[in-house]
């Protein structure tokens, strides 16, 4: 019985999801859903990436929690639309709530959504939100076993960014045994490291948000590319 109810949300929420894949293609929205374990740096990695962008430029953030709206005070201050999204103890946003969210704040293409998922490499792995694509943070403080442990998450991300590189001098973490592990999951995951304190990697990733969005809407990315945030 367990099993049948699990696929009947399943298959209710890949619904509502191919209903905002639509929307999104519709509206020229680029839509990326952000996926680690409580801690890896989601929040600060946005912080930076709002701070380096054009302030005209369309973009919203929905950012879920169990419990608090701490992250969306933190991403306010930057002057774009956000709103939080509590899930009373629900660990991983479904595109029920995505819906819901994003008509209430009443954000249109072209643009981008950022979606701050739960702090869980497991339950967001399954549900589909309509992006564009899953990226998944893995921080050097966690293990480089973490792709072997959490398969799901790495085989379904396009983008791994290993975090807080900074403080790679004073733990036992290995960076190329941690891409190794998420390569034999996924062996055509993209990859970068980065520090959002110090700013290492950061341009690589405006760059790699920059070309996928070129990817899915060419005349629309022209019009604001990041190349003006990359060259600073």
């Amino acid at each position: 019985m367990r099993e049948v109810v699990e696929k009947k949300v399943l298959s209710e929420n890949d619904r509502l999801a191919a209903e905002l894949r639509l929307r999104f293609q519709n509206e020229n929205i680029l839509c990326v859903n952000l996926i680690s374990s409580p801690g890896s740096g989601k929040t600060m990695l946005l912080e930076k990436t709002l701070a380096a962008w054009p302030k005209d430029t369309p973009v919203a953030i929905l950012t879920g929690d169990i419990q608090t709206d701490n992250d969306a005070k933190r991403l306010s201050r930057y002057g774009f639309p956000v709103r939080q999204i509590v899930t009373g103890g629900t660990c991983h946003l479904d595109a029920r709530m995505i819906e819901r969210h994003l008509n209430e704040i009443g954000f249109r293409g072209p643009g981008i959504l950022f979606i701050e998922n739960v702090g869980n490499l497991v339950c967001p792995s399954s549900y589909d939100l309509g992006e564009i694509a899953k990226i998944v943070l893995l921080s050097v403080t966690e293990g480089e076993d973490k792709p072997l442990k959490y398969p799901g998450i790495f085989h379904r991300s396009a983008l791994m960014l290993l975090t807080k590189t900074d403080l790679l001098p004073h733990v036992d973490f290995d960076s190329g045994l941690a891409l190794e592990n998420a390569r034999k999951i996924h062996p055509d995951i993209e990859f970068i490291a980065l520090s959002a304190r110090t700013g290492e990697g950061l341009s690589e990733w405006l760059n790699w948000l920059n070309a996928l969005r070129q990817k899915i809407s060419p005349q629309v990315a022209a019009t604001r590319s990041l190349s003006s945030v990359t060259s600073k």
